[in-house]
């Protein structure tokens, strides 16, 4: 007997035990939270208890009229609780000051907030949502986001959210909860729903679990009538039930109830859930034994408005076990029916005294017992912090899914043989996920009014892209296909190769029949970021991991196809490439002194770390008339870049090949020079300029009058004609036999007289010609074929104007010595122009995205994109110095940092690893090993004539260079500048 009262006494206490682990509201200093609760139940008047239970709208979007009635409400009333509605962050700290300083009992404020603050503030930050994160396959990211969002919730002084949606949305056709839930299955929600609560009360916000006891299969909209939940209490217990069950036992501070009607457990069916005692305290409070706050759905919504008057409905919420009466109408009507129900015995001040000791609780639990104004400042800064950019990037990143690649189209690989159109559908716009698109491949928009021309105009093309956009201003948007998208859709997909990028809820594939589509990838919305992202999945900047949240037709929830990442180009922020964007500033300041100072019209400035672009930028204009600006997509004149992007790579792929070697000798390779006094020139030398060569020989001036400097009638002429074919500008060919006067002049041209350093282009119309003899191509045709196609970098090219329009090339001279015109499309070089165009040393035009990609393709020791282009062994030979003991600082053809002190081709704070090039219309590129930079400037400094050499003086290029290596983060201090010069 002993035994066994000893049994039931431990088994008494540990139930007990177990209840009070399982008080939600129980502040870790129990003891002082009771003393605190006690002392203000023991001064409040009834009045003051009973506008406890009230939690009024507020809005900081309107006038003072409304802030009067708020005043009102809380003096006169003694409302104990606002929830905060639409406007601005700063208007509503200021109200939240304001309306805190009037009440005798701090308020407690609280938000809908599912996504972020932005669910009603303007100008705060927005994460996806809930939908979006339920194809998130890491919980820790929802956490994370709870976190955030508490914080932010927080420093705009709001103590409870209404959030996470817990209801498991089985219904397709549910109006209201859709994107706000986090999926269709069970555990998938559930997980979800108690990651976010604890990241969020982990910030010290309370978390509400809404809408009890489940909302998610319903098709009508409890804002406009009272929806039916006719279940078996089977069903509704081993699914509508089953998130809060856990969310209760991981301590979830409050639940809202759902106005809805539930035959199978309220008897009378036309009683809202939030007004049934059955289901608010038998239920959720008795049966569950949830401890924590209880709050109806708003009762102004019709689920519930339209049941009783306000006063009744009221009343009712409270008889049925609800705590706080959100959103409640008629609150002076309500309070005189509280006061009567209390006189005439059927409301007590028990009960009343039940709900106020919980409120107060959960305002102890928030820190309300030493509440402190809200501070304005910075109040921007902290609600738009880096961090939160970050996790939403990966929220994005880890929620795009991949449904369907039947002919394994993504990643898109082999860009040499790829013809992509984009075709846009929807009512929204996908100008962002076209841009994106585009810095990976050449992509064409194709459009037509008429369904038939335009399945005509994809017909040359291999893959199609097709974005339907739908609105992104908020979940309830419409999501849906119209029947004429529908239509296109499907006729396109029957003669095309077919990607569809959704970027929409994923219920509006329902009505897609995907029989002919290949591939179906599922970004969710239509943010700028989601555009970004999947624009870059397609291509593999990343593997893809997102899992169908929800079932679709033959794809189950669940689905997600893996895709593997290949080593391109990411595009992102600073901070997620491990780089500071307050140290990065500078660089904006460095731009507006180039273009203030006129060292040049505009420019382009990329940078890369490890792979991801952090900084691209366009500045200015093509000319200083201002009047076409710089675009990502224009390309410069890059002068000596050429050396290294286009000669380069040619000779270490013909060496790997053993088509020559680095102790070739000029003679063995050119049977020109054979008996020249550059016989024994070897390639090596000339790489290194170690050659004894020239710098340059003015060949234009041996084509001109002596005495009136115009160019020779002979051998120019203004047509265009079989012996006169040499384009070198507008309305000027020269005569085509000249190219080989120019070559013989290289061969007869005098070397110095002493061995050592001097750089020089004549040894790259050697090697142009030794690369176009070994493959018995052009160049501008090897590079195209063997590295520009397949890297994606199709806005590198030779001859330009053949490929692009006029208005995307930027100009460079004025020139009013030799062609006298403005440049424009042709090679500024007079050299390369003579010889067609087409230089070992310059001719070739790019912009900072491409220039990018193959230096990029170089710091990953020769691979790309999943294709090897040369092997690393080949890479770490050329990019070593030969005759360092020389003081020569050269690798094979690329430049290295200086190692004479006077001269200068970095800005000292790169590695001896490090490698790039520079050129003398204004551009260089650099890339680091070390650092995992690859940085990019591009301009025409040259504009409007050479002699504009401001940007080279002020050593402008390697102080931007030097400004992204300080803004590497953990870097343990700055890198000293010192004054330098740029030899191009």
């Amino acid at each position: 007997m002993r035994k066994k009262i000893l049994f039931l006494f431990a088994l008494t206490l540990f139930n007990f035990l177990q209840a009070q682990q399982l008080d939600p509201l129980q502040a870790k200093d129990t003891e002082a939270q009771n003393v605190w609760v006690d002392s203000i139940m023991k001064s409040m008047t009834i009045d003051e208890k009973l506008g406890q239970l009230f939690m009024i709208q507020a809005y900081s979007n309107r006038d003072q009229k409304h802030k009067a009635y708020i005043n009102d409400m809380i003096t006169r009333y003694h409302i104990g609780n606002l929830i905060f509605m639409q406007g601005t962050p700063e208007k509503h700290v200021v109200l939240n000051n304001s309306y805190q300083e009037k009440a005798k009992i701090p308020l407690l404020i609280g938000f809908d907030g599912e996504w972020g603050l932005d669910m009603r503030l303007k100008n705060s930050f927005r994460f996806p949502w809930n939908m979006t994160l339920g194809a998130v396959p890491d919980n820790t990211l929802i956490k994370e986001t709870g976190q955030r969002i508490g914080e932010h919730c927080k420093r705009v002084g709001i103590h409870m959210n209404f959030a996470p949606v817990v209801d498991i949305n089985t219904n397709p056709d549910n109006p209201i909860i859709g994107n706000r839930s986090f999926g269709e299955n069970k555990e998938n929600v559930t997980e979800k729903a108690v990651a976010f609560t604890e990241g969020m009360q982990g910030a010290g916000v309370l978390a509400s679990a809404k809408h009890f006891p489940g909302h998610g299969d319903t098709a009508t909209d409890s804002h406009a009538v009272l929806p039916t939940v006719n279940f078996s209490e089977e069903r509704l217990d081993s699914i509508e039930l089953y998130p809060y069950k856990k969310a209760i036992d991981k301590g979830v501070a409050s639940i809202m109830v759902a106005h809805l009607s539930l035959p199978q457990l309220e008897k009378n069916a036309d009683l809202p859930s939030s007004l049934s005692k059955t289901i608010v305290t038998d239920l959720l409070k008795e049966k569950l034994g949830y401890k924590g706050l209880v709050l109806t759905d708003g009762l102004n919504m019709k689920g519930a408005a339209n049941y009783n008057t306000s006063a009744a409905i009221n009343l009712a919420a409270i008889e049925a076990g609800n705590d706080i009466l959100l959103i409640p109408s008629d609150v002076p009507g309500t309070l005189k029916l509280f006061k009567a129900s209390l006189l005439n015995g059927k409301l007590t001040e028990d009960r009343i005294n039940e709900s106020v000791r919980k409120i107060l609780k959960a305002k102890y639990l928030v820190g309300l017992h030493n509440y402190t104004a809200i501070s304005t400042d910075s109040l921007q800064k902290d609600l738009h912090r880096v961090e939160d950019k970050l996790l939403h990037r990966k929220l994005v990143r880890n929620s795009i899914t991949v449904v369907k690649d039947s002919v394994k189209n993504i990643p898109i690989t082999h860009l040499e043989d790829k013809k992509i159109a984009y075709v846009g559908l929807g009512d929204a716009k996908g100008n962002d996920f076209l841009a994106m698109l585009r810095n990976y491949a050449k992509v064409d928009k194709v459009s037509s009014k008429y369904l038939k021309t335009l399945v005509q105009k994809l017909k040359k093309y291999n893959r199609v892209i097709v974005g339907f956009h739908k609105s992104n201003k908020h979940p309830w948007k419409s999501y849906k296909f119209s029947k004429k998208d529908l239509t296109w859709l499907h006729e396109i997909a029957k003669e095309s190769n077919v990607i569809l990028c959704d970027f929409a809820s994923p219920y509006s594939l329902l009505k897609v029949d995907e029989a002919n589509i290949e591939t179906i990838v599922v970004g969710y919305q239509n943010s700028k970021i989601a555009q970004e992202l999947t624009a870059q999945a397609l291509f593999g900047a990343f593997k893809v991991k997102g899992k169908l949240p929800v079932s679709i037709n033959n794809f189950k929830e669940g689905t997600g196809i893996e895709t593997s990442k290949l080593n391109v180009l990411q595009y992102t922020i600073p901070e997620e490439a491990g780089v500071s964007s307050d140290k990065l500033e500078v660089i904006d300041k460095r731009i507006d002194t180039i273009l203030k100072k006129r060292m040049a019209p505009g420019g382009q400035i990329l940078a890369a770390r490890n792979g991801k672009v952090f900084y691209y930028k366009t500045f200015g204009y093509h000319t200083l008339a201002k009047k076409r600006k710089v675009k990502k997509s224009d390309i410069y004149d890059l002068a000596s870049l050429t050396k290294i992007l286009a000669s380069l790579p040619m000779v270490m792929k013909a060496e790997e090949e053993r088509k020559l070697s680095l102790f070739s000798s000029v003679g063995d390779l050119l049977p020109r020079y054979s008996k020249s006094n550059k016989d024994t020139l070897l390639l090596k030398e000339i790489l290194s300029h170690y050659g004894r060569l020239r710098a340059w020989i003015p060949f234009y001036l041996h084509t001109q009058d002596e005495e009136t400097g115009e160019n020779s009638l002979e051998l120019y002429k203004k047509k265009w004609s079989k012996d006169f074919s040499i384009k070198v500008a507008n309305n000027l060919y020269l005569a085509r036999s000249y190219k080989d006067s120019i070559f013989k002049e290289i061969v007869d041209s005098e070397q110095r007289s002493r061995p050592g350093y001097k750089y020089s282009d004549l040894g790259y119309y050697m090697i142009k010609e030794i690369i176009e003899r070994k493959y018995k191509k052009p160049l501008n045709i090897l590079t195209d074929q063997l590295f520009y196609s397949s890297l994606g970098a199709n806005r590198t090219t030779y001859l330009p104007l053949k490929k692009f329009r006029k208005s995307e090339i930027v100009p460079t001279e004025k020139d009013s010595y030799y062609r006298k015109q403005l440049v424009h499309g042709f090679v500024h070089d007079m050299g390369a122009a003579m010889i067609g165009g087409v230089g070992g040393h310059a001719g070739l035009f790019s912009n900072a995205n491409d220039v990018a990609k193959i230096m990029q393709m170089y710091l990953q020791k020769g691979e790309y994109g999943g294709v090897r282009y040369l092997q690393p062994e080949t890479l770490a030979k050329f990019n070593k110095r030969y005759y360092a003991d020389r003081k020569v600082r050269r690798g094979l053809g690329f430049d290295k940092p200086q190692i004479r002190p006077e001269v200068k081709a970095t800005c000292g704070c790169v590695s001896e690893e490090s490698f790039g090039h520079s050129g003398f219309t204004g551009t260089y590129t650099w890339a680091d090993p070390e650092s995992g930079i690859v940085y990019v400037f591009l301009s025409n400094r040259v504009y409007p004539t050479m002699r504009n050499r401001g940007l080279v003086r002020s050593n402008m290029r390697t102080k931007i260079q030097e400004d992204l290596q300080n803004a590497i983060l953990m870097e343990s201090a700055p890198i000293s500048y010192t004054e330098e010069s740029i030899e191009d």
